[in-house]
């Protein structure tokens, strides 16, 4: 077991599970990996349990009783995690969009920088974006942009869904007050972060679209975080962090 896990939600990712699993487990650094699967109707929890035989010290999954969203698919996780008393948890998709090789600068960045939190960030250095259509790689930025300009963080890539949170961070977040579901989850979670002061450190990475298996992605989770940051922001006036 290693003091450092990966938390992987799945709904419909029989495609890319086996072999993300089998990647991570290849890398130089060893990680554990919890998989969260909203009841999958392709197998996809069927997958991850045959692979569960050969790695019972490393391979875990909780299965829920279906498409509950991704902000509570990692709070889930996150106490899952600590309860477990990991000491760096990592958020990470399925689909091979976040690169894995780019888990070890990540963790580099907390364990040997001493950063709080480590994002995977398409935008720190330019956008680093593959295969996205410009009208998607737009709303991505400048979705960004409207986030720093509502909260004032400095945060290129406040969307981002390739972190490495340091145990103190999650123990420090009242996990059951993170109100957005969707994609707003990662800037809610983000904002908090800052909010309390912890160090945080872009990492940067290329993004390339999945090549298998269907986006979750959609309008209403990118109207929820839209109208969820303002919340957000004006809620955080009369909040003590």
């Amino acid at each position: 077991m290693s003091n450092k896990v990966i938390i992987i939600p799945t709904y419909k990712e029989k495609e890319n599970i086996e072999n993300i699993i089998r990647v991570v487990f290849k890398l130089p650094e060893p990680f554990d990996i919890l998989v969260i699967d909203d009841n999958s109707p392709d197998g996809t929890a069927d997958i991850v349990k045959n692979i569960m035989a050969e790695y019972p010290d490393r391979l875990f999954m909780i299965q829920r009783s279906g498409k509950l969203g991704l902000g509570t698919a990692y709070i889930t996780g996150f106490k899952w995690s600590l309860e477990h008393n990991y000491d760096y948890i990592f958020e990470m998709d399925a689909d091979f969009s976040h690169p894995p090789e780019e888990l070890i600068n990540l963790y580099n960045a907390c364990a040997i920088d001493k950063y709080d939190m480590s994002i995977g960030s398409r935008y720190i250095s330019g956008v680093n974006v593959v295969n996205w259509p410009i009208g998607r790689v737009l709303m991505s930025y400048y979705g960004s942009a409207y986030v720093r300009t509502v909260t004032r963080m400095k945060i290129m890539d406040t969307t981002a869904g390739f972190v490495c949170y340091t145990k103190k961070v999650l123990q420090a977040i009242n996990l059951d007050h993170i109100k957005m579901k969707g994609y707003g989850f990662q800037i809610e979670m983000k904002f908090t972060a800052w909010k309390k002061k912890f160090k945080i450190k872009e990492v940067p990475i290329i993004f390339t679209d999945r090549k298998q298996g269907t986006s979750k992605m959609s309008t209403n989770i990118f109207g929820e975080a839209v109208w969820g940051v303002l919340k957000m922001k004006i809620v955080s006036w009369f909040k003590k962090y």
